[in-house]
């Protein structure tokens, strides 16, 4: 059990680069090993690209290795073959099979041994100490125990740390959860933590005022103004962390400027697709990863460059303020949320960072959506942003939109040039409470649609 403020692997996590690169390589080579004797995709795979695996010794080998996708996984598993042929133990080792969401085709599934889990845990376990959890503090984790591995992971993970969970699954909890467990923490969106902060007030719980000392925000991306403004609400810190079934979990520390990459569990690279090529640090690009694997340990799914699609960039390999040497990366966001406009690209938080400008927080909820329409070969295309008001009556609607603008144009000067020229157009709709349509969207709704 770890005290607050301590490290959960203190002699890893502090471990100084070079030994940190020489640990790395040794788990590549176990773990390319591994993959060339039980896994059936890369015994076919190895052979096919005529790869030997006992070449493969150092992170630089990785890098001259085909990098594979979410299709790949899907072309290699039912419907499309007889068998899973990533799945990389036998029956009698796999603990639970866990699928993703299955958004953009058939869902990829997942093989987990308790080697896994156990694995999953500890970066959860190191994220939470990072945050500055530790023992006797309780937390509401408000995400799906279902397929995804997230609100497991951290419940194996807060065992091993002695916090109690409170796990609730979703932020519709009565209000009187708070009153009577007292949580010092919520594990939940950002719209999720905004909506339940209105309930608690209405019913006479400012949530400042509540036992809340952290917020830790996972599975989506956003913009550090919404950031800002959930802080505010709650009177305390907001914490952004990111994973993924496929085993990427990073965590901001208590500096809050960047994610830590466990990266003797999951090694990442930053692939420009455009290019055809990896990119150097402080170059935007596709995280790729690869599992690492220690000495002995079994895995039921691995993967070898994964290409998640989601962006990133690395910010640092340096020692943390926090003392961590684990290097640090910026908030990924999702490739599936991000569109292009005459040449530009932009992502959801890009409107979200419009919307949650601090001035335009006195009228809105913070809840929006965007449409795209038309196309840049009819000559224009349209960006639609509805948010909802707090007060329609009384929403200084000329103040919101000209404060979207200038924060949506001020890191997108191809947009703004569009924007002058009239081939990109941007049309605001205000509504009141409830009235947007992501409300009558079963599951969880997108804010930005493309519909050209």
């Amino acid at each position: 059990m770890k005290e607050k403020g301590q490290y959960f692997n203190e002699a890893v996590e502090t471990m100084e680069r070079g030994d940190l690169d020489e640990l790395v390589d040794e788990r590549i080579r176990y773990t390319v090993n591994y993959a060339a004797k039980h896994s059936p995709f890369y015994k076919k795979w190895f052979s096919e690209h005529g790869i030997n695996p006992k070449d493969i010794r150092t992170h630089e080998n990785l890098l001259e290795l085909p990098i594979i996708s979410g299709e790949t996984i899907r072309s290699n598993q039912p419907p499309e073959v007889s068998d899973f042929l990533f799945k990389s133990v036998g029956w009698e080792d796999v603990y639970t099979i866990h699928e993703t969401s299955g958004t953009s085709g058939t869902p990829k599934s997942f093989f987990l041994t308790w080697n896994d889990w156990q694995r999953y845990a500890e970066k959860y376990s190191r994220i939470f100490i990072s945050q500055g959890f530790g023992r006797g503090d309780r937390v509401v984790v408000c995400a799906s125990y279902g397929m995804n591995v997230g609100a497991n992971t951290m419940t194996t993970a807060a065992n091993e740390i002695g916090m109690t969970i409170i796990p609730e699954g979703k932020c519709t909890f009565p209000v009187r959860v708070i009153r009577s467990y007292q949580p010092t923490g919520i594990v939940g969106s950002v719209f999720k933590l905004l909506r339940l902060a209105n309930r608690m007030s209405k019913e006479q719980l400012d949530p400042k005022k509540s036992s809340i000392e952290r917020l830790v925000v996972g599975g989506e991306s956003f913009a550090e103004e919404s950031r800002q403004y959930l802080s505010e609400v709650w009177g305390c810190d907001v914490y952004n962390t990111y994973g993924s079934t496929e085993g990427t979990m990073c965590g901001e520390c208590s500096e809050l400027n960047g994610l830590h990459v466990p990266e003797d569990f999951v090694h990442m690279d930053i692939y420009d697709p455009i290019k055809g090529e990896f990119v150097p640090d402080g170059e935007c690009g596709r995280v790729v990863l690869t599992t690492l694997l220690s000495e002995g340990a079994k895995s039921g799914t691995l993967l070898l460059n994964y290409d998640t699609e989601d962006t990133t960039v690395v910010l640092t390999r340096g020692r943390c303020e926090c003392g961590r040497t684990h290097m640090k990366i910026t908030s990924p966001q999702r490739e599936a949320e991000t569109f292009w406009i005459t040449g530009t690209p932009f992502n959801k938080v890009d409107v979200e960072r419009g919307v949650f400008q601090r001035e335009n927080m006195e009228y809105l909820t913070g809840e929006y959506e965007a449409f795209l329409y038309g196309g840049d070969d009819e000559g224009e295309t349209t960006l639609r942003v509805s948010m909802e008001c707090n007060d329609f009556e009384k929403c200084d609607q000329d103040t919101v939109s000209e404060n979207f603008l200038r924060a949506f144009f001020q890191f997108k000067p191809g947009l703004a040039q569009s924007h002058a020229e009239e081939t990109f157009k941007i049309i605001f709709n205000f509504t009141g409470p409830d009235e947007l349509e992501l409300y009558r969207v079963k599951g969880r709704p997108k804010r930005l649609v493309d519909r050209r």
